[in-house]
């Protein structure tokens, strides 16, 4: 079954992950953002669709994106309501237990959580889907400081040494 993604727009352009990415310009950043869904498939299957969502006025014709990209992505403006609110409304709307709420904002993610929507935060999103498309690189151990070494060790020793 295919997953909806509701994703809040400028909380991903503003993110430092995002930076990076993209120009100051407020319009190449959404351009930038819609791309990065498209071609890096960040929400995964093909068959999963995305809903971006972001504060103000605007529109969004066509974005030069494939016809199978435009129609798996869709961009709504909240107008004179807050995105949070419009991606409230769109999760509620939604087939929540197939819905994917992405933001870093407290209430949406707590309200999303409470309607049985899954919640990714913006960190999650981008970092986390760009390493799962990157195959064949060897990923580097994390280096245990001492600390966390001796706990790991007292630890192990009460579970195997002591009974």
């Amino acid at each position: 079954m295919s997953l909806l993604y509701i994703i809040d727009g400028y909380n991903i352009t503003n993110h430092p992950l995002f930076a990076k990415l993209s120009s100051r310009k407020l319009k190449d950043s959404r351009e930038a953002l819609l791309e990065l869904i498209a071609h890096r498939a960040l929400c995964g299957s093909a068959k999963n669709k995305a809903t971006v969502v972001f504060d103000g006025r605007g529109y969004y014709g066509n974005r030069g994106l494939a016809k199978d990209d435009s129609e798996a992505i869709s961009v709504v403006f909240a107008g004179e309501e807050s995105a949070d609110d419009r991606i409230l409304k769109i999760a509620q709307a939604s087939h929540p237990p197939n819905t994917v709420v992405v933001s870093d904002d407290k209430q949406v993610r707590i309200f999303a959580r409470s309607i049985g929507c899954s919640i990714l935060s913006v960190e999650e999103f981008i970092d986390y889907r760009q390493k799962t498309k990157v195959r064949n690189i060897p990923q580097e151990e994390p280096e245990l400081n001492y600390t966390q070494k001796d706990k790991i060790n007292r630890e192990l020793r009460k579970l195997w040494l002591e009974k």
